[in-house]
């Protein structure tokens, strides 16, 4: 297949520089992808029995019936564009299908990075092509710097110089490396939200992972200047009928279901889980519904599908400051404490 040819392609190619790589880069040849021991030393013996008969339980009353749609033939997708939920590549790799995630810009010529089919946690965009090398800046921007890297803007000198640093050339995405190479891309620099007390934190890493909610149209995470971590949450109008039809509830609109204790009891069990990916301090401690959602017809959204972030915290600076405001009572003003 396409995935394993790359994978092999990769597995044998150089390194883009002969000499070695601090801790800090990672590069071509891929690092080794034998499976990690676990904490006494020995390989990890797979799924439980009582995990092994769920997903059996789930391929009979489920999992058969989707990939009877999907057809015999599709075995790879390659995913690209934008972040990859978690909760999605999970799904489809239940399903006996191999889902690999790449990143790269313009700049970079297309894809940098790619997973393997062998090597794919579900939150990773793989390792570098061959020829190139990433590096983390000391604010945790990610650097790259190779043979498919542009170098520099036509006839933009000055924009040129501001791309680059030392030669790297600046993405303007926030990541991680682990100690096995794998890059994991946490947010955009120029989005990081700075607490009061001094926190950064990428509000992507939430906003990804609850937007894969059936009530959640939008949501947007606050906190610039703010004691605390917050968020502003739109239903999804087209979702709501059937969750409310399936919950036992009478069908009302977004602004009557935004105060229903059901709803309101699942979206903080949302926000809860959430939370557990990120430190406390990053953790999202209250929400506001509005009754808008954020679309590319009202000007809140790009083509690409991507938050116009300023212009919404600009239209709906009144709602974040509800949001923060003392003493607000959660069932009066459509806004919620979630729970820790």
């Amino acid at each position: 297949s396409w995935a394993a040819n790359q994978a092999r392609a990769l597995s044998r190619s150089t390194s883009y520089a002969d000499t070695p790589l601090p801790e800090s880069e990672v590069a071509g040849p891929l690092p080794d992808t034998t499976p990690v021991p676990d904490a006494s030393g020995t390989p990890s013996p797979g799924p439980s029995l009582g995990l092994r008969m769920r997903g059996r339980l789930a391929d009979a009353l489920v999992l058969k019936k989707v990939r009877a749609v999907l057809g015999p033939n599709l075995h790879t997708i390659i995913s690209g564009g934008a972040p990859l939920a978690v909760d999605l590549a999970n799904f489809y790799r239940g399903l006996g299908v191999t889902l690999l995630q790449g990143y790269g810009l313009s700049e970079t010529t297309g894809p940098i990075t790619v997973e393997l089919p062998h090597d794919f946690p579900p939150d990773s965009v793989g390792f570098p092509w061959p020829g190139n090398r990433l590096k983390l800046a000391p604010d945790g921007e990610l650097l790259a710097q190779g043979i498919s890297v542009t170098k520099g803007y036509h006839n933009l000198p000055e924009a040129t110089a501001e791309a680059f640093v030392d030669g790297w050339f600046r993405t303007g995405d926030l990541a991680s490396i682990d100690d096995r190479g794998h890059v994991r891309i946490t947010g955009r620099k120029k989005e990081l939200i700075v607490t009061a007390g001094g926190k950064n934190v990428s509000p992507e890493v939430l906003e990804e992972s609850l937007s894969t909610h059936p009530l959640i149209a939008n949501i947007v995470v606050v906190g610039e200047g703010r004691p605390y971590i917050g968020a502003l949450i739109a239903l999804d109008t087209e979702m709501l009928p059937d969750w409310l039809r399936r919950h036992g509830l009478p069908v009302v609109d977004a602004a009557q279901a935004g105060e229903l204790p059901e709803v309101r009891e699942s979206l903080e069990r949302a926000i809860a889980r959430a939370n557990t990916r990120v430190s406390r301090a990053e953790s999202i401690r209250r929400y506001r519904i509005v009754n808008a959602a954020f679309t590319v017809e009202n000007g809140y959204m790009t083509p690409s599908l991507k938050l116009k972030r300023r212009r919404v915290l600009a239209d709906y600076a009144h709602e974040v400051d509800a949001l923060y405001s003392s003493g607000t009572d959660a069932g009066a003003g459509g806004d919620g404490a979630a729970k820790d």
